[in-house]
């Protein structure tokens, strides 16, 4: 299964609203939401917490409600993960933006984005009957599969099969079946998921090279953990992601109705 890649030109309006912009091209400070209905409706939730926003230490649960107005249920017990190897900074998802405060994503920082995002897509190494994923889509790697980390491609933040491009644009991706194993299972994150330029492509959550050991912009964790919340994810949950330093998720917890 190949991803379709976000073409250049396609931007909506109801995107174009989501997304304010400035001179310059930056994106505007004042697009974090306060009432997100996506929220509102999954009835699956990954919480990653660390620290502060420079924070590489991370605690990931998994909750779980019978109901969208249901409370929420621990459904996988804290966990230890890794974050971006400087920490966290705001991403673009379901949250909007950021506020004024905090750091902002950028492509290369080392930070794992901060927000409320989509999931897109479980993949792996392994077959799809082999990974007995059921539930949710799933994405069989191969040895061409790459992310395409070149802001100038209109594959920009995509995993695609490189094999089935005749016209590959970009000068810069990393192979996802490498030598380091990172990504023999894993969950394609929908951050900056329109592709701007420069605010961060391919994020994921991934296996962890151990505790301390910071990843370049992804949620990392132990195979087993990282397992144990996979088999769980159910696309008719509407699963969704949230990543915030500890601060920032008490502040944004009653307005966002978090667990």
């Amino acid at each position: 299964m190949r991803i379709r890649p976000w073409k250049s030109g396609c931007l909506g309006m109801a995107s174009l609203f989501l997304f304010l912009f400035v001179p310059g091209g930056s994106i505007s400070a004042s697009g974090l939401k306060m009432n997100i209905p996506e929220i509102a409706r999954s009835r699956q939730l990954i919480v990653v917490t660390t620290r502060d926003w420079n924070a590489i230490p991370a605690t990931v649960r998994c909750f779980e409600r019978a109901g969208a107005g249901s409370p929420w249920e621990e459904a996988v017990p804290a966990r230890d993960a890794v974050a971006g190897r400087n920490g966290m900074a705001w991403g673009i998802g379901l949250h909007g933006t950021h506020p004024a405060a905090g750091p902002v994503k950028q492509e290369g920082d080392g930070r794992a984005p901060a927000g409320v995002f989509r999931l897109h897509a479980i993949f792996g190494d392994a077959s799809p009957a082999a990974a007995h994923i059921t539930r949710f889509p799933y994405i069989q790697l191969t040895a061409s599969s790459v992310g395409v980390d070149d802001v100038r491609s209109r594959y920009y933040n995509r995993v695609v099969d490189a094999s089935g491009i005749k016209d590959k644009d970009w000068k810069s991706s990393e192979v996802m079946l490498g030598p380091h194993g990172l990504y023999r299972r894993g969950v394609i994150v929908e951050h900056n998921w329109q592709s701007l330029p420069g605010y961060g492509s391919c994020i994921f959550l991934h296996i962890w090279i151990g505790p301390g050991h910071g990843t370049s912009g992804c949620t990392a964790m132990a195979l087993p953990d990282l397992t144990a919340i996979i088999r769980r994810l159910d696309a008719s949950k509407h699963p969704l992601l949230v990543q915030l330093p500890a601060a920032e998720y008490e502040r944004l917890k009653d307005n966002w109705r978090l667990p």
